[in-house]
């Protein structure tokens, strides 16, 4: 039997949590466990009820999404603990300060409900929101309109830990490709991307793919522009 996911919602807006708990308590292996009114609250459910997700506003009083994701990535008795974070706007700035903090992906709240359920799956799963294009184009565009974000030569030991070959891995993660995309563009076995993908984590200290794709625009291995065509020609459009 699969065990379900245990959810805390975390928003400022009672009729949206509400929204979302109908949502999820009436879809099967996924349960609310909490419901939090500000960051604060958002970290002491996490921990107090066992939490697997935390869907989480960034706006809130007392304690905003970013520092309590931030409390939660940095806990170790939270290491299992993932954060889905919310915005009313995909181009939200904030939302890299989310992922820099430790969320795993991003949903703006007009999604559609079964998109929000889909996203609490994968991200529960292990994996970063979807793709990383979503978060490839916001970062594209933050990077456009913030052209000195975090240059190369202000981080170099950003990329300095990597091998040349987990750079080019590194690389496809940031243009969007998954691990059987990334296999096929670089004659490997999927096993093997998928051990590139993981070592590459652990020597930048990210949580998930979603984080990659930030540390390769930041440490300037990315420029804008380069996933979406990247993406294109993967799937030969």
């Amino acid at each position: 039997m699969t065990e379900a996911i245990r959810v805390v919602l975390a928003d400022d807006q009672h009729l949206v949590r509400s929204a979302f708990a109908i949502l999820i308590a009436a879809t099967p292996h996924m349960e609310v466990v909490g419901e939090a009114a500000n960051g604060r609250e958002a970290v002491e459910l996490a921990r107090t009820a066992r939490a697997d997700l935390v869907v989480m506003d960034i706006r809130m009083p007392e304690l905003d999404g970013i520092e309590a994701t931030r409390q939660i990535a940095a806990d170790e008795d939270l290491a299992g603990v993932k954060v889905l974070v919310l915005t009313t706007y995909d181009t939200d700035e904030h939302i890299i300060d989310a992922l820099r903090a430790g969320a795993s992906g991003f949903l703006v709240k007009d999604t559609k409900p079964r998109d929000l359920l889909d996203a609490i799956r994968t991200v529960a799963a292990g994996e970063a929101l979807l793709s990383p294009g979503p978060t490839a184009r916001l970062l594209e565009r933050v990077v456009r309109t913030h052209p000195g974000i975090a240059p190369v030569q202000d981080r170099p030991e950003v990329l300095s830990a990597l091998s040349p070959r987990e750079r080019e891995v590194l690389t496809l993660v940031a243009r969007g490709l998954n691990n059987t995309e990334i296999a096929e563009a670089l004659v490997l076995s999927p096993l093997t991307a998928k051990t590139h993908v993981s070592r590459i984590m652990g020597k930048l200290g990210a949580r998930d793919r979603a984080q990659l794709v930030v540390l390769a625009y930041e440490s300037g291995l990315i420029t804008p522009g380069e996933s979406d065509h990247a993406r294109r020609t993967a799937h030969g459009a």
